[in-house]
């Protein structure tokens, strides 16, 4: 994920939310991740307002998949790590293939998720599981997320895109209008709290962390042992 690849993915998402001929929305990957992640090259040049830009740009992606009328449905064929997680963790349905890995690895650069890591899976997962999720940094299975309740269907991977079509094909036979207001109901139920201000303080602590020597030397390890 970089600073052109969300900016497609924002208008995307926008262009299908403002579609009345569009009536499910599903995302996915291809080849072996759905999504691995932020660019880490990119995030290493960025400077404190670019990297502020990149994080805002991604909080109105994820508003785009959870807050729009259309049911977004995440087919996570691979690696669905950090800001990929974080994407999936937005849309409605996740349905995965066996093969799919899950997790938030920022705490691994020095950092944490700044697109709503720490925020949204509360209404996905126990209390105890987020805090092994974000402070182990690990990856797991899509049959271990299945248990947990973050992902709704797992599949072969050979059956995961005609099993998804079906679920996407079921919701476009229902009503847009109601499905909408069911969408915006369920949010309400999520944030007691006003989200849009937990998702400031998850970015500012973000920025605050990025800025650390500590993290821009994990950060140039990262792309010392990748290169």
């Amino acid at each position: 994920m970089n600073r052109a690849f969300m900016d497609e993915i924002v208008e995307a998402f926008t262009e299908m939310n403002a579609d009345d001929e569009v009536r499910a929305v599903i995302v996915t990957g291809n080849g072996r991740a759905f999504m691995a992640g932020a660019d880490i090259k990119e995030y290493a040049v960025q400077t404190d307002a670019q990297f502020l830009a990149f994080q805002e740009r991604g909080t109105a992606l994820y508003r785009q998949a959870e807050r729009g009328k259309k049911p977004f449905i995440a087919m996570v064929n691979g690696f669905a790590l950090g800001g990929g997680f974080e994407i999936a963790c937005a849309c409605d349905l996740i349905i995965a293939s066996k093969e799919a890995k899950f997790g938030l690895p920022e705490v691994h650069l020095g950092l944490v998720p700044g697109g709503g890591g720490t925020q949204r899976l509360i209404q996905k997962l126990s209390i105890n599981h987020i805090k092994q999720m974000l402070f182990l940094g690990d990856q797991y299975t899509a049959e271990q997320m299945r248990e947990w309740g973050v992902v709704n269907y797992v599949t072969e991977p050979e059956e995961l895109e005609a099993f998804t079509v079906s679920i996407a094909q079921k919701l476009a036979r229902r009503s847009p209008a109601a499905l909408a207001e069911l969408k915006r109901l369920v949010y309400l139920s999520t944030c007691p709290k006003d989200l849009d201000e937990r998702m400031t303080e998850e970015g500012n602590t973000v920025l605050r962390l990025f800025k650390t020597p500590e993290a821009r030397q994990k950060i140039e390890d990262f792309m010392n042992k990748n290169r």
